[in-house]
């Protein structure tokens, strides 16, 4: 992740959140309004929950990164609900220097809390590459357990 700047790991994710966005609302037009598959909508569904947990996760890790404030980490949160405001938040974020080209917890001690394993995560890009991957897994998971989206 060192290579990978806050800005541009959060780009990145927020796109991809808003392009299975898409594509999830692609599956519901066949299913719902043309009838004609649901294969879209298990497909995309399945796609845009992964990517929904990662953009949260990379959410909350640039935001103690970068400390962002509590309400602007619950925006960048709420942001994944409502089609393509992940893309938004993005502009948003971008445009009052909340998104910067390098990671502070790279080069700065952490002072506790979150600050710990973010750094972690941060000084070690292998393992916190994995790490995400696991977490991305094991929620999703959870999720499914929870509760499927309905049908």
């Amino acid at each position: 992740m060192s290579t990978m700047s806050p800005l541009r790991l959060f780009r990145r994710v927020a796109i991809a959140e808003a392009v299975t966005w898409a594509l999830l609302l692609v599956g519901m037009f066949l299913k719902y309004v043309t009838e004609t598959t649901e294969l879209g909508v298990r497909i995309f569904g399945m796609a845009h929950g992964v990517v929904f947990v990662a953009y949260c996760l990379t959410t909350v890790v640039v935001a103690v990164d970068q400390r962002w404030s509590a309400g602007r980490a619950l925006l960048g949160l709420a942001a994944a609900v409502p089609p393509f405001f992940t893309v938004l938040f993005d502009r948003y974020a971008e445009k009052r220097g909340a998104l910067g080209t390098a990671w502070r917890l790279t080069a700065s001690e952490p002072r506790g809390g979150l600050d710990r394993p973010v750094s972690w995560l941060l000084r070690n890009p292998a393992r916190g590459a994995v790490a995400g991957v696991i977490a991305v897994v094991a929620l999703t998971g959870v999720a499914l357990l929870v509760g499927p989206p309905a049908s």
